[in-house]
């Protein structure tokens, strides 16, 4: 049995060692074939600086590296070119003299990959056209550019914006010399996590292809469901296959949805434990704060609609919530609707583990409470599961009364109109279950619906200073439960919350069953 490549991103690696390999050469070979400027975006540990790898092994004709795959017999491993390597993934940089230094180091590294040389009294920009230049004279072929992680340096400072606008600046000016050395380039490849227009770090680059929503594309990185029924085959007996589904699938690129590769790799080698193995790599601490800024009502996670502009749109001046959850992973493309007027992206949290795992980030931060997450969660899953709605309003107000008075103190965030709703969501949805928030009906929407088993949880919530079962009368108004009649058993709840209390004031509910 071949052994897994957790963390390996050297292409020779790989092959040489005997490690496991999806074969994404065909990829490469379309890519080379079909064109010369190219951006691709994915989240982190996606696969995509593997692929970069690979595509470098290609241009520098080491044959023997793809011995048995697809593009073994369909290119000429004869015809080589200069490749330059640029990566900006590891280490951190803090401030531009870090990037500059950091700059230097990636251009000697490339100068002495290529025996050259570049005249110390050059500027980062001037060394890099000086050394684009030499590689093309020295071998007389093009040069392949290959660029992994194109924005870190500015997403490793996206909180300080000075900082970013700073580091954004001096990236563009860098990633200049692409657009104006053209007669010496023979394929670019960019990659990186946020979507490059609105940064405008290639302008003057018109012909850059982004193929990150281009279904021929869609594969490029990630494992399909294929993959792990033949190429882990054996590696995956005895697994729960639509359980794997279920916690680790569902990322979205307009073709077959993959999953990330370090969650397989990780769930095999852990002896097929289930766990949030991507997730526990780094959280979005950035993006809980950029929720909280903006007093984003996150129930909306599960039900926005994008279009092509806002799933594009990038801007160290003006950072959006939802562009910036699904360049970075944490939202997926549900379904697309066309128009006259563009696409239409209906958005959604890709499987279990984001939803748990986002959705506990946001209850520690909504609350301010970490110690008893497992405690309340068994309570809450016991509550649901076994339909008891009294039990439910018990432990909801319990755990909106154990959050600290002082809490409030700086951050305000009760003074939101979307605040408890959004605790109670993201309690809720941290449980891993099938959410419905704003869900249509004939006669309105429906604040939260819950699907578990058998049962049908519609939930309607208001924020009230008095007791007056509004919310619970609601949902009898305009009927809401007809369109779960099919269900054996329906719960029907009503909350008022009061900002004065900080708390549940009035928990009204009702059983109906068919």
């Amino acid at each position: 049995m071949k052994k897994l490549p957790i963390g390996i991103q050297t292409f020779s690696d790989i092959i040489n060692e005997g490690f496991v390999y999806v074969d994404k050469t065909a990829f490469g070979l379309d890519l080379i074939q079909q064109g010369r400027y190219y951006f691709l975006s994915r989240p982190r540990r996606f696969g995509k600086s593997l692929f970069l790898d690979t595509l470098k092994e290609i241009f520098e004709g080491n044959k023997t590296l793809f011995k048995g795959l697809f593009i073994e017999d369909k290119w000429d491993f004869d015809n080589k070119f200069p490749v330059f390597r640029i990566s900006f993934g590891a280490g951190v940089n803090k401030d531009i003299k870090d990037l500059q230094r950091s700059i230097r180091w990636i251009l000697g590294r490339v100068a002495d990959d290529l025996g050259l040389t570049c005249q110390a009294d050059l500027n980062n920009k001037e060394c890099f056209e000086d050394l684009l230049k030499k590689a093309y004279h020295k071998h007389r072929k093009k040069v392949a550019i290959l660029i992994d992680e194109y924005d870190k340096p500015i997403l490793d400072n996206i909180a300080d914006s000075g900082t970013a606008r700073a580091i954004r600046d001096e990236l563009k000016d860098f990633y200049s010399v692409i657009k104006d050395n053209d007669t010496y380039l023979q394929f670019v490849f960019i990659t990186g996590v946020s979507k490059f227009s609105k940064l405008n770090l290639f302008s003057g680059l018109n012909n850059l292809n982004d193929i990150t929503l281009n279904p021929n594309f869609a594969e490029i990185c990630g494992y399909t469901h294929n993959d792990l029924l033949t190429t882990f085959k054996d590696q995956l007996e005895g697994a729960d296959m639509e359980k794997v589904k279920d916690w680790y699938n569902g990322y979205n690129y307009l073709g077959e949805k993959v999953y990330n590769p370090f969650d397989i790799l990780l769930f095999i080698s852990n002896n097929l434990d289930f766990r949030n193995y991507w997730w526990s790599t780094g959280n979005p601490q950035f993006l809980v704060d950029l929720i909280a800024q903006k007093q984003y009502f996150t129930p909306k996670l599960e039900s926005f609609k994008a279009s092509d502009e806002l799933l594009d749109s990038f801007d160290v001046d003006s950072i959006q919530v939802e562009p910036l959850l699904w360049q970075t992973g944490y939202l997926t493309i549900r379904e697309v609707e066309q128009s006259p007027f563009g696409n239409s992206y209906s958005m959604t949290i890709p499987n279990r583990e984001i939803q748990t795992s986002l959705n506990s980030l946001f209850v520690t931060f909504f609350t301010g409470q970490t110690s008893t997450k497992v405690e309340w969660q068994h309570q809450l899953y016991q509550a649901l599961s076994q339909g008891e709605p009294e039990t439910l309003h018990r432990i909801l107000k319990a755990l909106f009364a154990a959050i600290p008075h002082q809490y409030f103190t700086n951050n305000h965030l009760d003074e939101y109109e979307g605040y408890y709703a959004s605790v109670v969501y993201a309690y809720l949805a941290s449980l891993g279950l099938q959410l419905i928030p704003e869900d249509v009906t004939n006669r309105g929407r429906i604040d939260l619906t819950l699907l578990l088993g058998q049962q049908a949880w519609i939930f309607e919530s208001s924020i009230m200073e008095k007791t007056e079962g509004k919310a619970l009368q609601q949902i009898h108004q305009r009927r809401y439960y007809e369109k779960y009649s099919q269900f054996p058993t329906i719960f029907l709840a009503g909350i008022e919350f009061s900002q004065k209390e900080r708390n549940i004031i009035h928990f009204e509910w009702e059983k109906l069953s068919n």
